[in-house]
Order: structure tokens, then sequence, then C-alpha cells
């Protein structure tokens, strides 16, 4: 059984314990990190109560005002339109009365005048009869003695109406005295109203002296969860760092029904477990003796995926880089692999590293947004055919006839292709629609190997620029997502005229990429790196170096007439994943 260089690096002791060590400041730094993440969800909560105790507050005050200014507005008017129709009763009754008792007086003085004036008449006429007549007869003087007394009775009678007609202005002034009584309580009610109005403008200060309050605490929470996100940016930095700058992957494409009978043997002894080890049995061989055995190949990775894992289970592991870049890193990811290994359907399927990766920074840059960060997301995708450059958001009758070149920004490790399209991101539907414009341009063609090969490397790359306009802090991170050509070698692909330089042009980039990554993981300071020797490495220089974070996918095919072709894939990997390229530094001004 062979077993990788890195194997005999572990079984040292003093291996050992620097492993041991770094496992155990793993687990230390993610139980902070989940004890963190705990509190920022119990302050996020807090801050939520706040929120709503503060906007039910202000709700309950501006409706008790709204209330109470409609009451007061209501008993105002109800209470000037009662005083205005009792006084202008009153008025009208005592007008109505005093117009009346004034005719009626007016009625009967003229009446009792005449009356007085008739017996003053009849009186003196009677005078003057008895007078002529001094001797008339005693029935004539009873008659007139009666019709004296009627007179007399009569006067009474207008007296007593008088005495009547003076009883009821008495009453009406009583009645009077009445409305006016009645006013005085209706200003005693207005009073009171305008005390209650008093007691509502002090309950109203009072609740904005607690508004005042619960602002104040929402500041102070909302500072903190921005010290929290610092935090947590630091600590998710240091956990990536102990995982490695570069790390390699594996995963094994399932079999289709076709392939069943032609499938190679492979294992995954720790699956349930870590999930690192990969075992290949190999094709039996004879000895010089005759004896047929069988050598299994042992590798051993940062992670392994089997058949059966979804995209969904291997973006989980890869999020964190995700988020890395989001945080201001330079992250490069990229599949390595033969042709039909699997490599574009884990990249750009719909459920693919590229959409997921997309959506998650959109998910991730809006629960930032509440923490004062803002982000703007610009795309690209070219391809490398043939050691050119080709935009494939460009225009398609232009695919091989324009010119593009790599400039290279030292001090701001930036890396900008002339000529090319640049796609702001907005909306995550805007991925979905470049990934197919891509993939319709994308340079593809059969050969011996699979009957759809990728005949380019395509790269899609994400700038990430984000400001944080309550700090002033800003950060650029770029994600570089690779979809690597087909490694198959010639004597594999069978290709020829057309094919075989395509071929020969991708096996030399991979070649270049290997030896890049093999330079990086030297070690000696100021060393040369062959980022010019192929356009592969020179566009991607700055997520391979020391200043990024790159992950590799190894991709396996499982058929057995691959089994050639995946050994040297998987052996290619393991010089990657034991390489070294130092800590990443974060792209963040002030």
């Amino acid at each position: 059984m062979i077993k990788d260089k890195g194997d005999d690096h572990f079984n040292t002791v003093g291996g050992k314990e620097i492993y041991l060590q770094l496992k155990w400041k793993e687990v230390q730094l993610e139980t902070k990190r989940v004890t963190l993440e705990t509190q920022l969800t119990q302050v996020q909560i807090e801050l939520e109560l706040y929120r709503k105790k503060a906007a039910e507050l202000e709700h309950s005050l501006e409706s008790e005002r709204r209330d109470r200014r409609i009451e007061r507005d209501d008993s105002q008017r109800r209470l000037r339109d009662d005083t205005s129709d009792l006084r202008r009763q009153h008025q009208q009754l005592v007008d109505s009365l005093e117009r009346k008792l004034k005719l009626e007086l007016m009625d009967e003085k003229l009446a009792r005048t005449r009356e007085v004036q008739e017996v003053k008449n009849g009186a003196v006429l009677e005078k003057q009869r008895l007078e002529m007549q001094m001797d008339g007869s005693g029935r004539e003087m009873r008659n007139l003695k009666m019709e004296l007394e009627a007179t007399i009775a009569a006067l009474d009678r207008e007296r007593n109406l008088n005495n009547s007609l003076r009883d009821k202005i008495s009453e009406q002034d009583l009645t009077s005295l009445g409305m006016e009584s009645t006013t005085r309580v209706l200003m005693a009610r207005i009073e009171v109203l305008e005390n209650q109005r008093n007691n509502q403008a002090q309950d109203h200060s009072t609740l904005q002296h607690k508004l005042q309050e619960v602002l104040q605490k929402y500041v102070m929470v909302e500072e903190k969860l921005r010290n929290e996100e610092i935090v947590r940016r630091k600590l998710h930095n240091q956990v990536q760092e102990l995982k490695g700058n570069i790390r390699v992957f594996c995963r094994v494409r399932p079999i289709v029904q076709d392939e069943a009978e032609s499938a190679a043997e492979i294992r995954f002894p720790d699956q349930d477990l870590e999930g690192k080890e990969i075992e290949v049995v190999g094709s039996p061989d004879k000895s010089a003796l005759g004896k047929e055995h069988t050598k299994t190949h042992t590798f051993i990775f940062d992670r392994v995926f089997s058949p059966k894992h979804q995209n969904v289970e291997v973006f989980e592991e890869i999020s964190q880089l995700v988020q890395s870049a989001l945080d201001g890193y330079n992250v490069c990811i990229f599949c390595y692999g033969q042709t039909g290994s699997g490599k574009t359907f884990t990249m750009s399927a719909s459920d693919g590293m590229i959409p997921r990766a997309v959506h998650q920074i959109y998910d991730t840059s809006k629960g930032l947004q509440e923490k004062g960060w803002t982000y703007t997301m610009e795309g690209n995708f070219v391809e490398v055919y043939n050691e050119n450059i080709n935009d494939l958001l460009g225009k398609v009758d232009e695919i091989d006839k324009k010119k593009h070149e790599i400039r290279h920004d030292p001090k701001e490790f930036k890396t900008i292709i002339t000529g090319v399209e640049t796609a702001l991101l907005d909306t995550p539907s805007k991925v979905d629609t470049l990934l197919r414009r891509a993939s319709q341009t994308r340079s593809v063609a059969a050969t011996k190997a699979n009957e759809r090969s990728s005949r380019s490397h395509s790269v899609f790359i994400l700038r990430l620029i984000g400001v944080n306009h309550i700090t002033g802090q800003k950060s650029e991170g770029t994600l570089n997502l690779v979809d690597l050509a087909g490694s198959e070698r010639l004597s594999h692909s069978q290709s020829t005229g057309e094919r075989l330089k395509e071929t020969q042009s991708i096996n030399r980039s991979l070649s270049c990429l290997g030896d890049v990554i093999a330079a990086l993981g030297s070690g000696k300071e100021g060393a040369h790196i062959p980022y010019r020797n192929s356009k592969l490495t020179y566009l991607l220089q700055y997520s391979l170096g020391g200043n990024s974070k790159c992950l590799m996918f190894v991709m396996v095919s499982p058929m057995m007439a691959h089994l050639s072709e995946s050994l040297t894939s998987l052996k290619f990997a393991t010089k990657v994943n034991n390489t070294t390229i130092g800590t990443a530094k974060k792209q963040v001004k002030i």
C-alpha cells in the first residue's frame, strides 16, 4: 500500500504534537466563534424587541394624542354650540315674553283707560241725571249701586290679571337663572378637560423620555454589533489560516447506469468520521514469478466527497472561503481533473458552486447592511483558449478576434483584463443569465475521452467592493471560480488536428499551474514564481500567491478506463496539498 509523503510527516512525534495543537486551537476558536454567534443572536433578538417596544410606544403615544385631541376638540365644539344655543333660546324667549307682556299691558291699559273714562263719563252723566232727578226712585239708586259694584269687581279682576302677569315674568327670571347655572357647570367641565389635557402633555413628555432612552440603547446595541462583526472577521480568518491558505478537496462523481460494469474500485475508509481518505484499487499486475497482485493507492486530502454527496453538501465546506472574499481577501477556487470527471457540473450547474456562492454573498451582504456595510458586486467571465483570453460575455462574432491583455497593479493587488465586459450583479437572477450566456459561448468539442469536452479554462471573476458608511472602512475582495479544461494525456484523448493543438495547450497550461504551485511551496524567499509561463497562471497571479486563499477540487472519474488519469490527478493534488503559500492579507482601506 502506497502512502503519501505527508503521512511520514504526521507519523513523527513532533508532527503529531503540532497537529494536535492546531486541532486544539481550532476547537477553541470554533467554540469561541459559536459563543460569539450566540451572543450576537441574543443581541439581535434584544435589539428587535427594543425596536418593537419603541414602535409600539410611538404608535400608542400617537394614538392617545390623536384621541385626546379629537375628544378635546369635540367637547369644546359641543360646549360652544350648547352655550350658543342656550343663549340664543334664552334671549329669544325673553324678547318674546317682553314683547307679549308689553302688548298685553298696553292693550289692558287702553281697555282700562277706556273703561275708566266710560265710567267717569257715565258717573258724570249719572250725577247730572241724579242732580236733575233728585227725587228719582230708590230702585234706580240700587241699579246704579249694582253697576258701580260691577265696575269695581271688573277692576279687581284686571288687578289680579296684572299680578298673574308679574308672576309669569318672575318665572322667566328663574328660568334665566337656571340657564346661567348650566353655563357655570359647562365652564367647570371645560376646566376639567383642560386639566386632563395638561396631564396628557405630562404623560407625553414621560413617553418621549422613555423613547429617548430606548433610542440610546439601540445605538449602543448597534455599536456592539459592529464590534462583534470585527471580532467575527478576525476569528474567521484565524480559523481559515489554521486550515491552510491552500486546501485540496477531492470529489468522485457518481456512476451512471451504463457505467456500472466498468467501474473502478474506490473506497472511502473514514467517510463516517473525518472524511479525508480515499483508496483507489489499481488494476491487477503480474510479478516476475507470474503472481497477480493489486496495489491500493491511498490519498489524504482536507476533505473527500463520495459519489453520494450533493452540490449542497460540497458548498457547505467552501462557504467559509466565500465569506473570506466578502471580508476583503483574494480567494481562488478551481476544479482540476480529466474530461468527464464532473468539473463543470460542480462549478456551473444550477446548484453549483458559482450560483450558490453568489447567492450566499447576496444574503450575507443584506445582513451586513444594518451594521453599516454596503457592497457593490461586479463580474467578468473569460476563458483561456490556446493561450488567448476570450470574453464569454462579449459579442459572439468577436470571439478569437478581439485581443485582451492582462494587467496587474502590484500596489493594490488587482488584476485588470482590457476590453472585457463587466456586468453589475445587483440581483441573483443576473448571475443565472450570465452563466447561461457564458456556457453558450465557451469552447467545447468531442474527444475520445468524452463526447462533450471543455476545451478551455473558464474563469468567473467576482469583485466585491464594500464600504461601511458608519466607520468609513472599505474592503475589496476578489472571488475567482475556475473550471479547468480536461487534463487527460494525448494517449488517452487520441486527439488529432485542431483538437491535438488544444490538448497540448491545455496540458502545457496545467503543467505551468503545477510549476507555480511547486514554486510557491518551495518556501524560498525571493524565489522566482513562473506566473508568466501561462496566461492562466498570469491571470490568477494574485489569487494563487501569498496574498490569497486557494482551494483546489480534484475531480475523479469512477471508471476503470480512466483509472490511470485519475491516479495522475490524485498525485498532482497531493503535491498541491503539501504546499504552503503563506498568510493571506486582507484588502482593507480606512
